[in-house]
C-alpha cells in the first residue's frame, strides 16, 4: 500500500508522526506488527491510530478492541484519543486491560462456565483461605506444601490456559507429589459453588468460552472490526489465545510491542508470542519505530550494543538526531558503601549546577540494594523516594525482626511485644494477649513481665501456657547473649532460632526469597554499628525521613518498576555477575534467563535521556561475609566507543574492614618503623588494654519475683469471683497469687488482679 504524502491538510493527529508512525497510523487494514523501541513515540503511533479509525468511519467507537496492560495506560490512552477527537472517546466501551475487558464478556456469558451474572471476583486473601481449607480436607501437611505454593502453581496454569483437565500429570507433580490437578479441580469446582472466580479466571473462562461455543466466537469475531493490543511482548499463553481466536475472522489486528523490553517472564509472559507473530498472521505488515526521542547516541549505542548478544530477538537498532551528549560512564568502586558515597557526590554534584532531584533515579536490580542508599542519603541529608516497595526498614520483615531486637534491647517495649509475639505462629490467639494486657494494666507492669507472671497461674490454656513460656525463655536466652554476642550475630540466632526464618523458608514465593535477602542485608548493616541501641536509635532516626511532599526527590526503584519511565540522570548500580545477571535466575531459568537479564538491562540503560552511570564494586557484604565480585558481563557487552571506563579504588576504611571482624585488630600487621607510638606502648605495658571491645553487661535479675505484694483485701476463706472459673473459696496466699478452691473447676492458681470479692 502507498501512504499518501504529508500535506498542510492532514487532521491535527497525523501532524508531527515520522514516516513509520504515519505508517503505522494510516496501515489500517490486515494484521500489522509495530516494533517500538524505547523512547520512540509508539503511545503517540497508537492513539493517532485510533483517532484516525474513528474519524475516517471505518468503524464505530464500539466496535473497536483496544487492550493495555494497566489501568494507567488505559486512562492515559482514553486522554490523548478524547483530546484529538472529543466525545466520541466515550461511546469506547471495549477499551481497558485485558482483565477489566474479560470481566465485561464474562458476565455476559458467566452462565456458560457454571456461574451467575453477579459472580464475585476474589482477592488473593480469599483465594488462599480457600486453598487451605481444600489442603486440611486433603489431609496434606500445609507447612511443608503451603497454600501460596499451590496458588502460585494454579495461577501458572491459569496464565498458561489450562484448565483443570488439561494438566498434565507431569506439571501436577510440581506439588504434594502430583496432588496438584486434583486440588486444582476441587478449587474451581468450589469457586463455582460460591458463584466467584480469581484473577485468572476472568482470561481463563472467557478462552473456554470462546473454544467451546462458536456461537459466541462468531459474534465478537463480527464484533471487533479492529483489535488493537499495547504491550504486545508481555502477554501471556491465555490472553495470546484470547486474542487469536477474536481476531482470527477480519485479522484486522495491530500490536505494538518491543520483544527488547519483555522482563516479565516470572509473572506468565512469554516472548515467543511477539516473535512468531509472522506465523500466526501471514501477510503481516511489520513496521519499526527506530527514531528515538528520549536518548542521546551514545546511551542508545550502549543499549543497542548489549542487546544485539541476545539471539531470538525480531531485531532494530534505534538512532536519534538528538546532539552526542555525553559518553556512558562505567565507574569501579571498592565495595557497596564507596558505591553509594559515589553516587551521592554525583547527584550532590548535579544538584549544585541547577539540576533538579526529581531528574535523578537510581535503578536496582534487587530491593535489598536499596538499604546502602537509604543510610548515605539519611547521612547527608540528601530528600529521596522509593518507589514501586516500601522503604527498607518499611518491609514488614524488616519490622518484625526490629521488633525482636527492640524487645531483646528494652523488654518493656509493649509494641514491640504486641507485634512478635504471635509472629511466626504460637498459637497465641487475641484471648491469650487480652489477659496479659490486663495483668499489665492492673499491675502497671510491662508486657513480658506480664507474661512471665502469668505463666505460674492456670489463666492460659496449657498449650497457650507452653507456648508463651518458650517465648518468655527465649527472650531472657537471647537478652543473657546480647552480652557476649556481637549484636549481627545475636540478630541472626533471634531470627533462626524464634522460627522466623524457617518460616519464611517455608514459604515457596518468589516474595519469600527476597524478604530472606532483605533479613540478610538487615544483619549485615549492623555491623557498622557499635552497640545494638545505637543501630536502633539510627533505625529510628531513618524511619523518620517523611519530608514533604511536594519536596524534590531522588527516586530509588527497581529495574522492573522502571519499566516505560524515563529520568535526566540515571545510576544503575550493582552490575556485578551473580547479582546482576542473578545468580537465582540464571540457575532457574538457564539461556532463556539470561536472555531476559540482559532485555532488563536494555530497559535500564534506555531510561536516561542526558546521562546514565554504571556502577560495579570488587566486593559486596553477601550472608554477612565479603565477597569478591567480579564485573557484569553486560559491562563487558557495552561498546567500547559509547563508554567512558573509570575505577577508584580509594575505599578508604573499608580496605582493612574487608578482613577485618569485630574482634580482631586492624591495626595489627602495620609496620611504621618501629611500630606504634610510645602511647600505644603505654597502654600495652599497663595490662589495662584490651583488643576486644568492651561490653558493659547490666545486672539481671529473676524475671518473676516472688516477693510482689499482693492485694491487702485478699484473706484465706474468703468467697471470690473468677470470670473464667466462676465462684470459688481462697485457700492460700503467695504474695499476689491466690490457690483457690472453685466450685466447677476445683483448685487452680490465679492471679489477684482477675479476682473480685464475691
Amino acid at each position: 500500500m502507498t501512504l499518501p504524502a504529508p500535506s498542510p491538510n492532514d487532521p491535527s493527529y497525523l501532524k508531527g508522526l515520522n514516516t513509520p508512525q504515519r505508517e503505522a497510523v494510516l496501515t489500517t487494514e490486515g494484521p500489522v506488527l509495530v516494533l517500538a523501541g524505547a523512547g520512540t513515540g509508539k503511545t503517540a503511533a497508537l492513539t493517532a491510530r485510533l483517532a484516525h479509525l474513528v474519524a475516517t468511519r471505518r468503524a464505530w467507537p464500539s466496535e473497536i478492541l483496544a487492550v493495555t496492560f494497566t489501568n494507567k495506560a488505559a486512562r492515559e490512552m482514553r486522554a490523548r484519543v478524547g483530546a484529538m477527537i472529543g466525545d466520541a472517546v466515550e461511546g469506547m466501551p471495549w477499551l481497558g486491560t485485558f482483565h477489566a475487558i474479560a470481566a465485561r464478556m464474562l458476565r455476559r456469558h458467566a452462565e456458560l462456565v457454571g456461574l451467575q451474572s453477579n459472580f464475585t471476583i476474589l482477592d488473593t486473601d480469599d483465594q488462599l483461605r480457600l486453598m487451605k481449607q481444600l489442603i486440611q480436607a486433603e489431609g496434606i501437611d500445609e507447612k511443608r506444601w503451603p497454600a501460596r505454593q499451590l496458588g502460585g502453581l494454579i495461577d501458572q496454569w491459569k496464565n498458561k490456559g489450562l484448565t483443570p483437565d488439561e494438566v498434565s500429570a507431569g506439571e501436577a507433580e510440581g506439588y504434594a507429589h502430583g496432588k496438584g490437578q486434583k486440588l486444582y479441580a476441587a478449587y474451581q469446582a468450589r469457586l463455582r459453588d460460591v458463584n466467584a472466580c480469581d484473577f485468572g479466571d476472568l482470561l481463563l473462562h472467557v478462552l473456554t468460552i470462546l473454544k467451546k461455543h462458536r456461537d459466541v466466537l462468531e459474534q465478537y469475531q463480527q464484533k471487533f472490526r479492529y483489535i488493537m493490543v499495547d504491550e504486545y511482548q508481555d502477554t501471556n499463553s491465555s490472553q495470546y489465545l484470547w486474542l487469536r481466536l477474536v481476531a482470527q475472522e477480519r485479522k484486522n489486528i495491530c500490536c505494538v510491542g518491543d520483544d527488547d523490553q519483555s522482563i516479565y517472564s516470572w509473572r506468565g509472559a512469554e516472548v515467543a508470542n511477539i516473535l512468531r507473530f509472522e506465523k500466526d498472521f501471514p501477510g503481516a505488515t511489520i513496521i519499526r519505530l527506530e527514531q528515538n526521542y528520549r536518548s542521546t547516541p551514545h546511551i542508545l549505542g550502549a543499549a543497542s550494543g548489549v542487546i544485539a548478544e541476545n539471539g531470538n530477538r525480531l531485531g532494530k537498532t534505534l538512532w536519534t538526531d538528538i546532539d552526542v551528549g555525553e559518553k556512558v560512564k562505567v565507574i569501579g568502586v571498592w565495595d557497596g558503601p564507596e558505591e553509594a558515597r559515589r553516587i551521592s557526590e554525583d547527584i550532590e554534584a548535579i544538584e549544585r549546577s541547577g539540576g533538579s532531584l526529581d531528574d535523578v533515579a537510581i535503578l536496582v536490580r534487587a530491593q535489598h540494594q536499596t538499604r546502602e542508599f537509604e543510610d548515605r542519603f539519611i547521612q547527608i541529608g540528601l530528600p529521596y523516594r522509593i518507589i514501586g516497595g516500601f522503604r527498607f526498614y518499611e518491609r514488614a520483615e524488616i519490622r518484625d525482626a526490629l521488633a525482636y531486637l527492640r524487645l531483646v534491647n528494652q523488654p518493656a517495649d509493649d509494641l514491640a511485644f504486641e507485634r512478635i509475639v504471635n509472629v511466626p505462629k504460637r498459637g497465641l490467639g487475641d484471648k491469650a494477649v487480652e489477659k496479659l494486657h490486663r495483668l499489665a494494666r492492673a499491675q502497671g507492669i510491662p508486657l513480658t513481665l506480664a507474661a512471665a507472671r502469668i505463666l505460674d497461674t492456670d489463666e492460659l490454656t496449657p498449650q497457650a501456657r507452653r507456648s508463651l513460656g518458650a517465648f518468655i525463655g527465649d527472650l531472657a536466652r537471647w537478652r543473657d547473649r546480647a552480652g557476649q554476642l556481637p549484636h549481627a550475630e545475636l540478630a541472626r540466632q533471634i531470627l533462626d532460632e524464634s522460627g522466623y526464618t524457617a518460616m519464611l523458608q517455608a514459604d515457596r514465593t518468589t516474595e519469600s526469597a527476597g524478604r530472606l535477602e532483605n533479613l540478610t542485608e538487615l544483619t549485615r548493616a549492623m555491623e557498622e554499628y557499635d552497640t545494638l541501641g545505637a543501630f536502633l536509635e539510627h533505625v529510628s532516626l531513618v524511619m523518620d525521613n517523611e519530608a514533604q511532599a511536594e519536596e524534590r526527590k531522588v527516586t530509588i526503584m527497581t529495574i522492573h518498576a522502571a519499566k516505560g519511565l524515563e529520568f535526566e540522570h540515571v545510576f544503575l548500580a550493582g552490575w556485578e555477575e551473580g547479582l546482576f545477571p542473578s545468580q537465582r535466575a540464571l540457575d532457574e531459568g538457564g539461556l532463556n534467563s539470561l536472555e531476559e537479564e540482559r532485555r532488563l538491562a536494555y530497559v535500564a540503560i534506555t531510561r536516561a535521556r542526558r546521562r546514565c552511570t554504571i556502577l560495579h564494586a570488587a566486593n559486596r557484604r553477601i550472608y554477612g561475609q565479603w565477597t569478591s565480585s567480579i564485573p557484569s558481563r553486560f559491562v563487558g557487552e557495552l561498546p567500547p566507543e559509547h563508554v567512558e571506563e573509570e575505577s577508584s579504588m580509594s575505599g578508604g576504611a573499608s580496605l582493612w574492614r574487608a578482613n577485618w571482624s569485630e574482634r580482631e585488630d586492624p591495626f595489627a600487621n602495620v609496620a611504621r618503623g618501629t611500630g606504634r607510638g610510645p602511647g600505644w606502648q603505654r597502654a600495652q605495658s599497663s595490662g589495662q588494654f584490651s583488643a576486644e571491645p568492651v561490653r558493659i553487661v547490666e545486672a539481671r535479675s529473676s524475671a518473676v519475683s516472688l516477693g510482689n505484694k499482693g492485694r491487702s483485701d485478699m484473706s484465706i476463706g474468703l468467697r471470690v469471683f473468677h470470670q473464667k472459673f466462676g465462684y470459688g473459696t481462697v485457700a492460700e496466699i503467695e504474695g499476689n497469687k491466690l490457690e483457690i478452691d472453685f466450685e466447677t473447676a476445683g483448685r487452680k492458681r490465679v492471679m489477684d488482679s482477675f479476682i473480685s470479692i464475691a
